[in-house]
């Protein structure tokens, strides 16, 4: 089986080269980043003990990074080696300041794991979450070196419970000295099958939010924007085309930009705010090319660009809608949020809904989420709210808008369920160290 693993890594290998001839941009970032591994991980240090952590791609590295933030404050001697799978990951935190090497992560065949282990002579390794390399593992577990995984999440129907995957969870069973699970299904499901070094820890991207919301600083922009506004504010967060067109149609239905007052929202409560308040909404679209904000910008017509912005009094900063047209300050917008709107539930799976639950912000959401354990927990304790067409995101949206009781129910629901699953991070760091 190995072989037959090893020659199909071989053609995916190759079919990104292929693609990285024809100009594709992702694959052209990858086959360039394999021929520059050897120049990172010769920065490390043969003197010093070195701590891997492998990631596929940028929100699995914000998994990681409070493992990897607290491992290296408790163990100052060791040196980082930090790898990526996806452009997506390492184009964004290549210049990541707590590690002594950042590169991709040559693909898994003989050759080249032999090449990278004996440059980098790692000493513990974590991957993250689905991240299964089976000839690394195997090289690993005969070098002696400590694997572990850790915010893994395993469902009944994954290959590897299937009777075709067999060698493939015999391979996780022998490689990884512990497995550290989200839910109590991964466990079960692990321990059904024989492997029984698991153990619950969760999802350590709780504690990675918290973080961002602890550290989370003013934006100066967005302020000067929001300056004199009294009404609410909807942040749409990694959204894609069907969601800003729903958006369009539960908030925006004249579809001329205007921004719909609370007294045109109906409520079925007594309690609404004044007329003279409209709603506001911060854009982060996923994709930020020009064409897909010019697609946004006839949407949404009374709308800016976000880097057109000033602090100094404008008209420009009366537009009702913010598109934000850059990458990395979303998590630290969701603070000036009454309501998150969450994209991606049109797609192959919702984005990062942690981000916006941490401030306490209620989100929505539509209907393919099921894969995220997080989405379907908010959703029964009364903090999120899912949606397959305009109609129902209007009706989750208005007594967020417009009940105060039923927001702060909310709200209150979001707080609680991020304060119940803190401490990711200490688990499994007192576990490894136990």
């Amino acid at each position: 089986m190995r072989i037959i693993y090893t020659i199909g890594i071989c053609f995916y290998t190759l079919g990104i080269r292929v693609a990285a001839l024809f100009g594709h941009s992702k694959a052209r970032l990858m086959v360039d980043g394999w021929k520059r591994w050897p120049e990172q991980v010769a920065k490390l240090s043969h003197e010093r003990p070195t701590v891997w952590f492998h990631a596929a791609s940028l929100g699995e590295f914000e998994q990681a990074r409070p493992v990897l933030e607290a491992y290296r404050q408790r163990h100052p001697e060791c040196q980082v080696l930090v790898t990526f799978f996806s452009p997506s990951g390492y184009e964004v935190r290549k210049n990541y300041g707590q590690a002594e090497a950042i590169c991709y992560l040559p693909m898994d065949t003989p050759r080249n794991v032999r090449r990278f282990l004996d440059a980098a002579h790692p000493d513990k390794v974590f991957f993250v979450k689905y991240e299964f390399w089976y000839n690394y593992l195997a090289a690993l577990r005969n070098r002696g070196a400590e694997t572990y995984i850790i915010s893994a999440i395993f469902r009944p129907e994954q290959y590897f419970f299937q009777w075709y995957g067999k060698w493939f969870l015999r391979q996780i069973g022998i490689s990884f000295k512990h497995l550290f699970v989200q839910n109590e299904e991964s466990l079960q499901l692990l321990r059904s099958h024989g492997v029984g070094h698991c153990s619950i820890a969760g999802d350590t991207r709780f504690d990675r939010v918290h973080q961002i919301a602890q550290a989370a600083e003013s934006n100066e922009v967005v302020e000067a924007w929001l300056d004199g506004y009294e009404g609410k504010v909807l942040v749409g967060g990694s959204t894609w085309p069907p969601d800003e067109e729903l958006l369009t149609q539960a908030i925006l239905p004249d579809r001329k930009g205007t921004a719909l007052s609370t007294d045109e929202i109906k409520s079925n409560t007594a309690k609404k705010q004044s007329s003279n308040q409209a709603i506001r909404i911060i854009l982060a679209p996923h994709v930020i090319s020009e064409e897909h904000l010019k697609q946004i910008e006839q949407l949404f017509p009374d709308s800016i660009r976000y880097s057109q912005l000033s602090t100094q009094h404008s008209t420009l900063n009366t537009k009702k809608v913010l598109i934000i047209d850059n990458i990395g300050i979303l998590s630290k917008l969701y603070r000036y949020a009454d309501v998150a709107y969450i994209g991606g539930g049109f797609g192959v799976g919702i984005h990062n809904i942690l981000e916006a639950v941490t401030f306490g912000k209620p989100v929505l959401f539509g209907p393919n989420y099921h894969k995220f354990q997080e989405a379907k927990d908010i959703i029964a304790c009364g903090g999120g709210f899912t949606h397959s067409d305009s109609r129902r995101l209007a009706a989750n949206l208005q007594p967020l808008l417009t009940d105060a009781d039923a927001y702060r129910k909310a709200s209150h629901a979001c707080l609680d369920y991020m304060q119940q699953n803190l401490g990711s991070t200490d688990i499994i760091l007192n576990t490894i160290e136990s």
